[in-house]
């Protein structure tokens, strides 16, 4: 089941470039205008490479370190393509203290994928994620937005094969 992880191509359109320089155009001079800008990107790409960034950063006359701050700070940006499988592991205080950590080592181990990046075919895509709210779960992953438990790194490989299907 290993995968090997490598960057995966930008693969943008004419029509999505067309649809952000709207969108800054329409938040050309607006102070704090940024955040929503990097919003609608995200939701134009699906994620923010490095090449929207630029996009963003040459449009709205700001430097791409500004640019690069804001997008690695904010957990709402993705800077990776979600892979089919999109798997999370919380690593909150809770989930943490409970084992955590070795969940996403395991995960890492099994897929070759490590933590914020995707698989080189697109299936797979591992993050390590802040609380979820289930702490009363702990140590607690998703997969695709199903929530498993009270789980321990042994218990992984099983969990990772029943989604390998997908």
């Amino acid at each position: 089941m290993k995968k090997n992880m490598t960057t995966v191509a930008f693969k943008g359109t004419p029509e999505q470039e067309a649809k952000l320089l709207e969108v800054i155009a329409e938040y050309k001079g607006v102070e704090g205008a940024l955040m929503p800008v990097l919003q609608h990107a995200q939701e134009i790409y699906g994620y923010l490479p490095i090449e929207v960034q630029k996009i963003i950063a040459l449009n709205m006359d700001i430097s791409m370190e500004e640019v690069y701050g804001v997008t690695t700070f904010y957990s709402q940006f993705a800077l990776n393509p979600k892979g089919n499988i999109a798997i999370a592991v919380c690593l909150g205080t809770a989930c943490y203290v409970k084992g955590s950590g070795e969940i996403l080592d395991k995960i890492t181990e099994v897929l070759g994928v490590p933590a914020g990046s995707t698989s080189s075919d697109g299936v797979y895509s591992l993050e390590a994620t802040r609380c979820i709210g289930a702490c009363g779960l702990a140590p607690v992953l998703t997969i695709n937005g199903e929530v498993y438990g009270r789980l321990t790194a042994k218990e992984v490989p099983e969990i990772l094969k029943k989604h390998a299907s997908l």
